[in-house]
């Protein structure tokens, strides 16, 4: 065992020493417990990365990846090459891993405390699952974190969901080498974090963390116990077993934290761990047999659950329907019809008719809300079922509580599980709370939903610290951004009005590759213009007005501000003005179009008017040169929202005023 965690000390040392750059102290620190993990708990299928029965392992510290990469090329995931291109270009093992479960990856990490919530997440997906299809869903989530992941505030929601829950589920390592980056952790903390966790309702238990015994023993009596989530303090030593250039220790020490060990640190390292320092990228002859030898054994527990799994299918026809269905990665199939929308509602009402169809249709849905499902609307899905509570997770509504971040990336944690489809839902103006967590849900390219309501200034009385101006330009800057398979990163719908709403949701639902931004309003909207052909709404952005005239402008925008568009429209018709009216649900969705369709909708040449109800950058690039924007230049104001209406200019009788000006 020993010389296994060295053989990772070793690979993980000489990859940041190769890329000159990285963090080596921590990975050899935490060897003794991965390596036992993997060599003696973890359950997979070696054969079948994607087994959807498999123990999860998530790992907080994305500096950490060298350990992680190590790890796995013991089990054959990684080649030796693998490791000496880390930080390369092209390299399948960049600074921090990217989310590959093929070969062992279970999540991105970079942003410490975020794999936290993701392992919080897994776990409630796990108990979600098992719920309704039984012990072919029992698996365990381990998850490995750190004195930094600790620190972030994040950290503190994941606790305190977890232990609330009763995760039983859960098991993590908590490395406590009292080492930062750039000092030792007393300097910025005195908490006694076991005392916090047991606070929260956690079983903790602390170990030297590099006692293989120790660690085995502790694995053992948080498998074995029930009602509560696990946390083991493992006080490790940072670079362990490192020398420095006088070959006196440099263990404990801040320098191997964040940096190359360097020059003759490094090779009395090696000498001292057992390794070539002239070629210290090999693996043990012992520690392949050993891994060779978990490997069988795995061979032999897989085969055991896969017989299990085949018997219960025999019994369980339709759940197991279900299991294949639901861990396929396809959209649900969902009667459309079913929605019946009312006229004139805002769209966040809207949006809860079409959460209520969700949840009578979608049995592996659960859906979120920040203490706010009674105004955020996803009490349209909770109407329909039940809080997630201990001991009882055959309802599908997560109530996370005032914690926005926290919640986001508990969901993005659930679809990392797989099995389960997540939205949660806030006000617009919290998604500055949600950023990390979006960008995170974007570059693992997971399907979560993200609902955010009060859309604009019409938040009215609640005043400027409630009503989002610049926030629909941030989250449409992501959606410019392309992904590795060259999509949008993120689709961004803002409906502009409730039947629009159905067609937005319909559209995310069906969106299974990236995250999903739906915007809705708080105050009700005017239906837009009879027969108005919803379905073009797919192609993030189409006529609904004036389509058949030869028009003097084009009035364009998304959500509320086209039926506001519609009413200026009225006025210039009278005035004998030809206008053709556009709504923009999503700019990322219409520049996918052709070339052809987009001239067909904004032909160059035409003037263009833009209303936004944010910043005027969020339409200046479909108006152009041709037109300008009239959007919001400041934070918003305390009053009724028809008086801000009135006073901001967003009224027909302002457009007309505007878009004569513009063709004058």
């Amino acid at each position: 065992m020993n010389m296994a965690a060295d053989n990772i000390r070793i690979l993980a040392a000489s990859m940041v020493e190769k890329a000159k750059s990285g963090h080596p102290g921590g990975a050899m620190g935490g060897a003794d417990f991965i390596n036992t993990l993997y060599s003696e708990f973890l359950v997979y299928d070696p054969e079948n990365p994607a087994w959807e029965g498999r123990d999860r392992f998530f790992l907080d510290p994305g500096h950490m990846a060298p350990m992680l990469y190590s790890q796995l090329a013991l089990i054959g995931k990684y080649t030796l090459e693998d490791l000496k291109n880390l930080r390369q270009w092209g390299s399948v093992t960049p600074g921090h891993p990217e989310r590959e479960i093929e070969r062992g990856i279970e999540n991105t990490s970079g942003p410490l405390g975020q794999g936290h919530c993701f392992a919080v997440g897994a776990a409630i997906a796990a108990k979600f699952l098992k719920a309704r299809l039984g012990n072919v869903m029992n698996q365990t989530i381990y998850a490995y974190i750190s004195d930094g992941g600790v620190q972030e505030e994040i950290s503190q929601g994941a606790g305190r969901i977890a232990g609330n829950l009763g995760l039983d589920n859960l098991i993590m390592f908590y490395d406590a080498n009292d080492i930062q980056l750039s000092t030792k952790t007393e300097v910025v903390t005195c908490e006694d974090t076991a005392k916090k966790y047991e606070a929260w309702g956690w079983f903790v238990q602390k170990i030297n963390g590099n006692d293989v015994d120790q660690i085995r023993e502790a694995i053992k009596k948080a498998q074995a116990e029930k009602d509560r989530p696990s946390l083991i303090i493992g006080h490790c030593v940072m670079g362990k077993g490192a020398r420095k250039a006088d070959n006196s220790s440099y263990e404990s020490n801040c320098a191997t934290h964040g940096a190359p060990l360097g020059g003759d640190a490094y090779i009395n390292t090696m000498k001292n761990l057992g390794a070539d320092p002239e070629n210290p990228f090999q693996i043990f002859p012992e520690v392949q047999e050993m891994y060779a030898k978990r490997a069988e054994e795995l061979k032999k527990i897989v085969a055991e659950r896969y017989a299990e799994k085949a018997e219960w299918a025999k019994g369980h026809p339709e759940q197991a329907k279900q299991l294949e269905e639901w861990f396929s990665g396809k959209a649900p199939v969902i009667d459309w019809s079913k929605v019946e929308q009312k006229a004139g509602a805002a769209t966040r009402g809207a949006s809860a008719t079409v959460l209520s169809a969700l949840a009578e249709q979608v049995p592996n849905m659960i859906c979120a809300s920040a203490d706010l499902s009674n105004s955020d609307k996803t009490d349209g899905f909770l109407k329909k079922t039940h809080d997630l509570v201990r001991g009882d997770f055959s309802g599908a509504f997560f109530e996370a509580g005032v914690a926005e971040l926290t919640m986001a990336c508990c969901c993005i944690g659930m679809a990392l599980h797989g099995g389960v489809i997540p939205a949660c839902g806030t006000f617009f103006v919290f998604s500055d709370y949600m950023k990390p967590a979006v960008r995170m849900a974007a570059l693992m390219e997971l399907p979560v939903k993200f609902i955010w309501t009060h859309d604009a200034f019409r938040v009215g009385e609640d005043g400027p610290t409630h009503e989002p101006v610049e926030q629909e330009a941030q989250i449409r800057l992501m959606e410019k951004l392309k992904n590795h398979h060259g999509k949008n990163s993120v689709l961004v719908v803002r409906p502009a009005d409730a039947e629009e709403t159905t067609v937005c949701w319909r559209m995310a639902m069906e969106n299974v590759d990236t995250p999903t931004a739906l915007i809705f309003s708080r105050q009700n909207i005017d239906m837009l213009p009879e027969g108005n052909d919803y379905s073009q709404a797919t192609k993030g952005a189409y006529v609904v007005a004036g389509s058949d005239e030869k028009f003097d402008v084009i009035l364009l925008a998304s959500g509320s501000e086209v039926s506001t568009l519609e009413a200026g429209a009225k006025l210039l018709r009278e005035d004998g003005v030809k206008v053709r009216v556009v709504s923009v649900p999503s700019e990322g969705l219409f520049r996918s179009q052709s070339k052809e369709y987009q001239q067909s909708v904004l032909p160059a040449g035409v003037k263009k008017f833009g209303l936004t109800a944010g910043l005027p950058v969020n339409l200046e690039g479909l108006v152009g040169a041709d037109g300008t924007v009239w959007g919001l230049e400041s934070f918003g104001f305390s009053a009724p929202y028809k008086v801000l209406d009135e006073k901001l200019g967003f009224t027909g009788e302002n457009v007309y005023k505007q878009v004569k000006k513009l063709l004058a």
